[in-house]
């Protein structure tokens, strides 16, 4: 019983937050300070979920106590089996309901509901890898379509034979980042490519990077120092096409502060035929260019934390292989195979990302000795 304490005590312990908080995001001052308000307000979902959780683990141990009594001081057969019932229900749902709390008790990434940056580049293996990575592009399209998130692309330079030497775009949609952020990392392809003729299996590679996107308040940049230069997008057909200057090119210099070494950032957006919206989708990019350096700390101390490599945000770590002639898709991580590759390619990646989530949960449970 001294665990149920514990675990009620913590749970005791957040109600006057709670109350606190639920006062707070209807203070007009608050609502005016629209970051305080956004975190006030994911705090409140969050502890929200936690005290549903309190209460029907308080139904859960009450209802153990009562069918007990009932069954040591009731003499009604019938009365006897229906708490015997009620007994058994309660008991089967108190571990589970301990473990869901344990894992609502560690503090959530507070990344992970944001929407994501995804981007993709071909690594080694020429054309092949290019393939590769449009392979990886429509993997994570039909994937996004699954979820209903919105997937934008930003800037895409094509490869030679096809596919694409780099991609990126942005994801929009319900806790994107916590989703996605397992698929960072180098990806390796096995096969026969197209332009082999002696029917060798290659090997190549493309490597995944998934960013939180930055919110407009969490990174200052000094819009009047941003360069912008306009230019006509290139490309295949269509009439707009090298008459409309609607390409954007944006330059920023900006001191990192962890080397305190000043970079100039160069980003080009060409995707609409819309200049305006070619400079907001590069805004949001240099946003979260800088966010993620700037985290890059804060990732690296997870990371050095961490004993696996489950989500560190590693990008030069091997995560998976993809494998034609055996059909098979393995994750280094957690030695997840199985043999469902043609799916795995059409976007069917939610198995292998939910054993991700299992196992970096795992993990956390560990680290939190709760």
């Amino acid at each position: 019983m001294a665990d149920n304490n514990t675990l009620l005590e913590k749970l005791d312990t957040l109600v006057a937050r709670y109350e606190e908080v639920s006062t707070l995001i209807t203070d007009p001052a608050v609502i005016a300070d629209q970051k305080r308000y956004v975190k006030l307000t994911k705090e409140y979902k969050e502890l929200g979920d936690l005290m549903n959780a309190r209460k029907e683990y308080m139904q859960v141990l009450g209802g153990i106590d009562e069918a007990k009594d009932i069954m040591a001081n009731e003499s009604d057969p019938e009365m006897r089996d229906m708490a015997r019932e009620e007994l058994d229900r309660c008991e089967a749902r108190r571990p589970q309901l301990e473990e869901e709390i344990k894992l609502l008790l560690i503090p959530a990434d507070p990344q992970d509901s944001r929407n994501a940056i995804l981007e993709i580049r071909g690594g080694t293996g020429g054309d092949e890898a290019a393939l590769f990575a449009g392979d990886l592009f429509r993997m994570y399209s039909k994937y996004c379509e699954r979820k209903g998130w919105r997937l934008e692309v930003s800037s895409a330079n094509e490869g030679a034979a096809g596919g694409f030497k780099e991609i990126i775009c942005s994801v929009t949609g319900d806790n994107v980042y916590g989703t996605l952020k397992y698929e960072s990392g180098v990806h390796r392809v096995q096969r026969v490519p197209a332009t082999e003729t002696q029917g060798r299996v290659h090997t190549s590679a493309a490597s995944v990077a998934v960013l939180p996107e930055a919110e407009p308040f969490d990174v200052e940049i000094n819009e009047g120092e941003i360069k912008w230069d306009t230019f006509r997008s290139g490309g295949a057909g269509g009439q707009n096409v090298n008459k409309v200057e609607s390409g954007v090119r944006l330059r920023y210099n900006w001191k990192n502060p962890n080397t305190g070494v000043v970079e100039e950032i160069l980003i080009e957006c060409t995707e609409t035929r819309d200049q305006p919206k070619n400079k907001e989708r590069a805004l949001s990019r240099l946003r979260t260019f800088i966010y993620d350096k700037e985290h890059q700390k804060y990732i690296d101390d997870i990371a050095s934390k961490r004993k696996t490599m489950v989500s560190t945000g590693d990008r030069s770590a091997k995560i998976r292989t993809y494998n034609y002639p055996q059909g098979r898709i393995t994750d280094h991580r957690i030695n997840y195979t199985i043999y469902n590759l043609a799916a795995f390619m059409d976007g069917d990646i939610q198995d292998c990302i939910d054993h991700l989530i299992v196992a970096e949960n795992a993990e956390r449970l560990k680290e939190s000795e709760l």
